[in-house]
């Protein structure tokens, strides 16, 4: 079978299934779906969700948002959608080095999880997206991804079923660009990652963590000096650093967030990734060039890799086999459940 037909296929499957059943803990509906709602969050998170004020989160809103984001009507040849790249079986990543788009195009970075991006300061790994709303229609017009171009989008889904009705019924108005980003980033803002052995360990519960793990906790906040960068409860500053990881063979083969600020000092920086998931969203880093957490650790317990701007946090970590296999076994701690459209808050 062709690739762009097993694609299709696949996508298919990701839509009906979710459309129907959910793959994730089940949602329920509000009973006044037009009401602004809050979320019942997973144990863990900050229970302040930002939310913009132009684009509160409605019950509407969400379920538009979920079903056009495993709709592949969005890419040029019917083949993808969002939930292709960003599979909820995968904890919203697709174990890709890089991303592949519609005909096997490849991009070149890496697909990263959608988990908590509801707290996210920037999006894409070089940060050239300020919310969720502007980062959703991207990909759209990418021609490695769908390469659409939004007005076709728009056409298709004021001809397509009962998308001009659900609409008019979330934003009370036809069907538009601004408000396509809008339900896209609604139903994203749904999706967390929480509830995991480290969250219970941190509400009280020592018996959570084993002593294995416990001591990878230390090496996490202390030797490792992981916490420079992977903090909060997200596991992430997101903020940009250069671990040299795009230096290979003495030049740079991704300006990263250079392309975004043109500042000499962005040359190779990119986005801190969260921790959360971390286990189950192989291949890492921006380019997926590392295929497993092991190679990671070895990758900083060198100090990464040296370069002109490398960040000043990195330095040789002279970690000891043991230390790397309790560091391991910490990180494992960050997987937990996975959460994703309309949980109201009980």
């Amino acid at each position: 079978m062709p690739r762009h037909s097993k694609d299709f296929a696949k996508s298919l499957v990701l839509a009906v299934f979710f459309l129907a059943v959910g793959a994730l803990p089940a949602t329920t509906q509000s009973p006044n779906p037009s009401t602004p709602i809050r979320l019942a969050l997973p144990l863990g998170l900050d229970l302040y969700m930002p939310v913009p004020e132009d684009n509160p989160l409605t019950a509407e809103k969400i379920a538009l948002g979920r079903r056009l984001f495993f709709d592949p009507l969005l890419s040029r040849d019917y083949t993808l959608s969002c939930g292709s790249c960003h599979d909820p079986r995968r904890a919203f990543t697709d174990g890709l080095p890089v991303a592949v788009g519609i005909q096997g195009r490849h991009g070149t970075r890496n697909a990263p999880t959608l988990v908590n991006r509801a707290y996210g300061k920037a999006q894409f790994w070089d940060g050239r997206a300020a919310s969720l709303e502007e980062q959703a229609l991207q990909p759209i017009e990418n021609p490695d991804e769908f390469d659409m171009t939004i007005e076709e989008v728009l056409v298709r889904l004021k001809a397509q079923g009962d998308y001009p009705s659900l609409f008019l019924s979330a934003f009370g108005g036809e069907v538009n660009a601004e408000d396509l980003g809008r339900a896209l980033a609604t139903y994203v803002r749904t999706i967390f990652s929480g509830e995991a052995p480290i969250d219970r360990y941190m509400s009280g519960e020592r018996e959570a963590l084993s002593e294995k793990q416990l001591q990878g906790l230390r090496l996490f906040r202390g030797k490792a000096n992981c916490t420079a960068c992977h903090l909060g409860p997200t596991f992430t500053d997101e903020q940009f650093h250069n671990t040299g990881v795009a230096w290979r063979e003495g030049k740079l083969t991704d300006p990263g967030r250079f392309k975004v600020t043109r500042k000499q000092e962005d040359r190779g920086k990119f986005k801190t990734p969260t921790l959360r998931e971390v286990f189950r969203t192989a291949p890492y880093m921006h380019d997926g060039s590392f295929a497993t957490l092991t190679e990671v650790v070895e990758f900083y317990n060198e100090g990464g890799r040296a370069n002109p701007t490398l960040d000043t946090e990195l330095r040789t970590l002279h970690l000891e086999p043991e230390e790397k296999a309790s560091l391991l076994a910490f990180l494992e701690t960050l997987s937990g459940t996975l959460q994703e459209g309309y949980k109201p808050v009980p």
